[in-house]
């Protein structure tokens, strides 16, 4: 780039996405002249996604500003809890999240999964058409245009990843109301209208039973309930939710 030089600070929830030299306060950018803020900013490393307010010289601008010489740019962090407006808040994650999405499931949060790759594209094409804001580690994904609504996840770790999704979303729990395999709602299942589906021990052993009502998988309270009891109890005491009880394999 060679036209004017403005100052850039950003914030220190931003500093993993940006060079070493860009983490301690003020510094300058050159740019061409014609790019807009949003395209500065990203070319830094900061996806849009975690660019909350952008302020020029103390004053918020849109992503669409042209910066001129000398103005100060401050990139500040996603305001949390994050409302996304426009459509029912529900996600989509891509390929390498794939415990996130049984995790958001378990808590009756609509989480689209894929086990298979299906690509950026496909995957940008799909948070469009259904409205879903699509959680990624991939920064150049969420750099897409034609996504909906997006949001890096930070953590490789399932239990930091979830309560982080908790946390900036605050999306509404229910427990135990959809299925972890496919996303579908689960339903109370009479125990003879599963029977066949069931081993023999299972069929001996419990009696409450849960079914989807999109794949026909069969849930109850089986020998990893406690560990996920867990999981929803964490976030419950947390985060709230509608429901707490239900069958769940």
């Amino acid at each position: 780039m060679n036209g004017p030089e403005i100052h850039l600070e950003v914030a220190p929830e931003l500093w993993l996405f940006v060079a070493h030299e860009r983490r301690n306060g003020r510094t300058s950018v050159t740019t061409d002249g014609a790019s807009t803020l949003g395209h500065v900013v990203e070319s830094l490393g900061v996806p849009l996604t975690e660019a909350g307010q952008l302020l020029v010289d103390g004053r918020p601008v849109p992503v669409s500003h042209i910066p001129g010489a000398g103005e100060l740019v401050e990139v500040r962090a996603v305001a949390r809890p994050q409302r996304v407006e426009g459509a029912p808040l529900r996600f989509l994650l891509d390929v390498h999240l794939g415990t996130l999405a049984r995790r958001l499931r378990l808590l009756g949060v609509d989480a689209a999964y894929e086990s298979e790759d299906l690509g950026d594209p496909a995957l940008a094409a799909l948070s469009a058409k259904e409205q879903r804001v699509l959680l990624s580690r991939d920064r150049g994904l969420l750099r897409r245009r034609e996504i909906w609504a997006g949001a890096y996840i930070y953590s490789d770790r399932p239990d930091d990843q979830l309560r982080d999704v908790l946390e900036r979303f605050t999306p509404e729990l229910a427990p135990w109301t959809r299925c972890t395999a496919c996303n579908g709602p689960l339903t109370d299942a009479d125990k003879e209208s599963v029977r066949d589906q069931l081993e023999h021990g299972t069929r001996q052993s419990y009696d409450v039973f849960a079914q989807c009502t999109e794949c026909g998988r069969v849930y109850w309270r089986g020998a990893h309930h406690s560990h996920l009891e867990t999981i929803v109890a964490d976030a419950v005491h947390e985060f709230g939710t509608r429901d707490q009880t239900g069958p769940v394999r």
